[in-house]
């Protein structure tokens, strides 16, 4: 399945009639983080997260769920309530050793003024004639996790399906996958995750017939149909919970958020991670 997967995007990078680009930032709505418990620890749960929202950072971690079924679902704003952020998850235990699960994510900006018909064929300024759009990212996360007969350790992998949209302007869809394993060994925990295997990528349609007039008159470029790329990203954590009493535990990570893009402003760079 992986070959064949390869295949099928090589031959839509060679045969589609669009540009690639491969973007540093391609994605990034993708990486915001879900989650109170997760977010409170600046991210690092790739080896502890047991959970709902294991299909987000983890998918091997949906099979430490206890409950036969787990629901989850956050609300975020940013940039005093402009981008809002939403997400929610459902995962379900199909057996004593597999779990599947399905997440969804938006993250947009409502309400955008759309000021291209302000100015009449006459120069006057029509206000009535302003309209509002959305820019918005979706993300859907189709998650797979189970355990092998090796005691402690468990696999699990995604399947992402991505639209993206800015009004009736441009539109794009893309897919990809991850791939997560986690390995408990007595108190400590041990997790990789690895985003985008396969590189992810994003196909790129604009609608230019509403703007070719006004990108003209401005001297504007009109922006072409091209694909998108999102190179693999490794994330490596180790937890270790200590049990302070009955009902009180303390639990520590430390996880490498690895790119593979180029450098970065980051604690370790190179040219290559």
């Amino acid at each position: 399945k992986l070959r064949l997967a390869y295949i099928i995007l090589l031959i839509i990078l060679f045969l589609s009639p669009v540009n690639g680009q491969v973007s540093k930032y391609s994605n990034e709505f993708l990486t915001v983080g879900v989650g109170a418990r997760a977010l409170g620890m600046a991210g690092s749960v790739i080896a502890s997260v047991d959970d709902v929202t294991s299909g987000y950072w983890n998918p091997a971690g949906l099979n430490e769920q206890l409950q036969t079924a787990q629901i989850g679902l956050m609300h975020n704003e940013y940039f005093a309530g402009m981008a809002k952020f939403d997400f929610g998850a459902y995962s379900m235990r199909l057996d004593e050793k597999s779990v599947a699960g399905i997440s969804f994510i938006r993250f947009g900006i409502d309400d955008i003024l759309n000021t291209l018909d302000l100015i009449d064929a006459d120069g006057n300024i029509r206000y009535d004639r302003i309209s509002k759009f959305s820019a918005a990212d979706y993300g859907f996360i189709f998650s797979y996790a189970r355990k092998p007969e090796i005691e402690g350790l468990s696999f699990g992998g995604n399947l992402k399906l991505i639209y993206r949209k800015t009004g009736d302007f441009a539109n794009a869809w893309g897919f990809g996958f991850d791939a997560g394993a986690r390995y408990n060994l007595r108190d400590w925990s041990f997790g990789a995750s690895a985003r985008d295997i396969t590189s992810t990528f994003n196909a790129w349609s604009f609608n230019t017939s509403d703007m070719s007039e006004v990108f003209t008159v401005t001297g504007n470029e009109l922006p072409e149909n091209s694909l998108e790329l999102t190179v693999p990203r490794l994330m490596l954590g180790t937890a270790r919970e200590i049990h302070l009493s009955e009902k009180f535990t303390l639990l520590a990570e430390l996880d490498a958020d690895i790119t593979f893009d180029g450098k970065r402003h980051v604690l370790i760079a190179t040219d290559f991670v």
